[in-house]
């Protein structure tokens, strides 16, 4: 990039960013990498430590920043193709850009947009000193708008709007069919055959959160466990810095690419962690259309115009950028969709919000419960369980969201009638209406994405019936919840050790929660399989323990694998026990996968499981759904990687006096470049269950620093 373009790139960015706020002085900025290579941000303002944090986290994961700027910009096509070019419609069938537009101006607080500002500076300046990094050509300088249309684009996701359009573009959708002599709508009698909330259940989504104060631990102090399960690698993988101001801001967690806040972690007061939850955040519409006109379609008494568009998609095949013009349609409800078997539209709450980074900023910055109790008041963010824990000896739990309020007498769960104004809704339930619990009397709050009618001990749990049914919270446990409870019933009081012991456990609960109910095996005979004897007998003995050593552990998950992918989703994902023939099936995969790629069935789990990172690759503990949970995909010559489950860990220690005491590890290290020091730092701790200290303390940090310096 030569001079002149250096210039125009930075008065554009100016004019189109930075017009009501000075440009920021990187000078005024110190990065501190700690022997791990953590970035630690230190500034003046909190628009100065965004600034630094863009820079840093570009410096070492800038490729993936871009993939949720690029969907923002509906530019991902020009990069991925095809899989680019799905996200970029969806972001335009959302009207995202409108939403952002009309809002940002208005709905975002002051000091927000100040922070978004410098975020937007610093990964501009990256931008512009490392062309060569660009993925997509004209793609920077970003806006601030930019920046605010990533993330709601991706909370759009997180709510559930790719299975909902996967389900009407291929036609597994549930339809409704018009009764025109009693002129109602009526449910089709083809259901689906499975139960959407389940398969969330039950897939690799998976995340852990727990906390304890004084009422339970045996030292008095609160105690807190951040453990959410994302993908260990891509734009959803978690990222660990430190923020620091002299503005108040001072706190350690992790973040998604693109973030320019922590979203969950704990500065020094305070900490939370977030889990995925499931009531019911987006609702589908089976629109009755008019027999004489296609692109009519009936609301209440009248007949109304679809609205369309046409939307110009830039595709990348064979590394050339072509045009795609693909129609959007928007009704009453929202954005609207024809597929094969009628014409549907979506409503949910994530893309009429932009202020849920907001939020997240103002839950960085709480210093006590009440702050951050109001920033909850916002319910900005649509989604995710919190758990809480502060100094203070204060714990609390909340399934937190931006939920509608509903019209009783339709079953939410399914397709709704799209002709009536009694299926519109327009408003959402206060967060005092979400169930919650503070300080229960059991001294602990916990959520393993399972029901939050089960958060505590039973005796302090939110009671079902008095919560509005249409909310469709979910009811179920999972294994790792059923487990934590069966754990935490063997203690009274407990210690920091036994505290990450149950963080840490390895042991599935004595009643299985999967959706596939292999209880058949253990009535089988193996006498009378004499090819899968031993292997029988092997599953039959298991103690239900996924250490790196178990000889049977390797074989469950190897039939779990082979039973999600060839007989549960075979079209009919539903909860239910396996027949004899199907455990056989299942077993025989499982050893001859091992007689295959190993020539023995006496191999452990962590033979087969591994944790790699370019050519490292280490042997791993867990399964789906135990506590310490990890979830793996075939790799080569019949090993397994491990793609998601236990990722970023950050464990907290609250006293009333002097700062929090912290322990983190990420699964990999601070750098996705390959040849980085700390491109794999970590995975040797990661797998012996260990951790590292931090510390929210700037003059420890820069004695300790490896490195410190200003963004460039």
């Amino acid at each position: 990039m030569n001079f002149s373009k250096n210039v125009t790139f930075l008065i554009l960015s100016f004019l189109l960013v930075h017009s009501s706020f000075a440009q920021i002085n990187p000078a005024n900025i110190t990065i501190a990498r700690d022997r791990w290579g953590v970035p630690h941000i230190f500034a003046k303002t909190d628009p100065e430590v965004a600034y630094g944090l863009a820079y840093a986290h570009a410096e070492d994961d800038f490729k993936t920043i871009q993939l949720p700027l690029l969907g923002g910009k509906q530019m991902l096509g020009r990069h991925l193709g095809k899989k680019g070019a799905a996200a970029d419609y969806v972001a335009a069938l959302l009207r995202i850009d409108e939403t952002v537009k009309n809002q940002y101006d208005t709905a975002l607080s002051p000091e927000y947009k100040a922070l978004i500002t410098g975020y937007v500076q610093g990964i501009n300046e990256y931008a512009r000193t490392h062309p060569q990094e660009v993925l997509v050509k004209g793609s920077f300088p970003i806006t601030n708008q930019d920046a605010v249309k990533s993330a709601v684009l991706s909370m759009s996701v997180f709510s559930g709007i790719d299975r909902s359009l996967k389900e009407i573009f291929d036609g597994s959708i549930q339809k409704i069919i018009v009764d025109t002599t009693r002129r109602k709508y009526l449910l089709n009698e083809k259901k689906r055959n499975f139960n959407p909330d389940f398969l969330e259940n039950n897939s690799l989504k998976a995340s852990n959160a727990f906390a304890m104060n004084s009422q339970k631990t045996t030292d008095g102090k609160v105690y807190l466990n951040i453990n959410s399960h994302q993908p260990l690698e891509g734009p959803a993988a978690w990222y660990e810095a430190h923020l620091q101001s002299e503005e108040g801001w001072n706190i350690h967690g992790g973040l998604f690419p693109g973030a320019a806040t922590i979203l969950h972690g704990n500065n020094e007061n305070l900490g939370w962690a977030h889990t995925v939850n499931y009531h019911d955040k987006l609702d589908v519409y089976h629109l009755q259309m008019s027999p004489e006109s296609p692109m009519k379609y009936k609301f209440d008494d009248q007949w109304l115009d679809l609205e369309e568009r046409t939307i110009k998609l830039k595709v990348k095949v064979a590394g050339i950028p072509i045009t795609v013009k693909k129609k959007a349609y928007w009704s009453k409800y929202g954005p609207t969709v024809i597929g094969p078997t009628g014409t549907f539209a979506l409503r949910f709450a994530a893309n009429q919000e932009i202020r849920m980074m907001d939020q997240w900023y103002k839950m960085n910055k709480a210093q006590n419960f009440s702050e951050f109790k109001k920033a909850l008041e916002m319910t900005a963010v649509t989604g995710f369980n919190i758990i809480y824990a502060d100094k203070n000896d204060t714990i609390f739990y909340v399934t937190n969201g931006k939920i509608p309020i509903r019209k009783q007498g339709f079953d939410w769960q399914k397709t709704l009638p799209g002709n009536t104004s009694e299926t519109l809704w327009t408003q959402y339930h206060p967060f005092a209406d979400l169930p919650q619990v503070m300080n229960p009397k059991s001294g602990y709050v916990f959520n393993m994405n399972n029901t939050p009618y089960s958060c505590s001990a039973p005796a302090d749990n939110p009671k079902i019936e008095t919560f509005d049914p249409t909310m469709g919270i979910e009811r179920w446990q999972t294994n790792r919840s059923q487990r934590f409870m069966e754990l935490i019933d063997g203690y009274g009081k407990i210690n920091y050790e036994d505290f990450k012991k149950i963080k840490y456990d390895l042991t599935l609960p004595k009643a299985l929660q999967y959706f596939a109910d292999a209880s058949e095996i253990n009535t089988m005979n193996p006498s009378e399989y004499p090819d899968i004897k031993e292997s029988i007998k092997k599953m039959q003995i298991w103690n239900k323990t996924a250490n790196v050593d178990s000889k049977e552990a390797v074989l469950f998950m190897l039939f779990y694998d082979f039973i999600t992918k060839k007989v549960i989703w075979r079209g009919e994902l539903v909860a239910r026990k396996l027949t004899k023939e199907e455990c056989v099936e299942g077993i025989r995969f499982a050893q001859d996968h091992l007689m295959k790629n190993f020539k023995t069935t006496n191999v452990t789990l962590g033979d087969v499981q591994k944790l790699v990172r370019g050519k490292k690759e280490l042997p791993v503990f867990g399964i789906n759904d135990v506590l310490a949970s990890i979830s793996s995909k075939p790799y080569k010559n019949g090993i397994y990687k491990a793609t998601q489950g236990e990722s970023y860990i950050q464990l907290v220690k609250f006293s009333k006096e002097g700062l929090p005491e912290i322990e983190t590890v990420n699964c990999y290290g601070a750098s996705n470049h390959e040849g980085n020091l700390h491109y794999d730092d970590q995975m040797e701790l990661f797998v012996k269950q260990k951790t590292k200290k931090m510390t929210l303390d700037k003059a420890t940090v820069i004695k300790e620093a490896e490195r410190v310096y200003h963004p460039k």
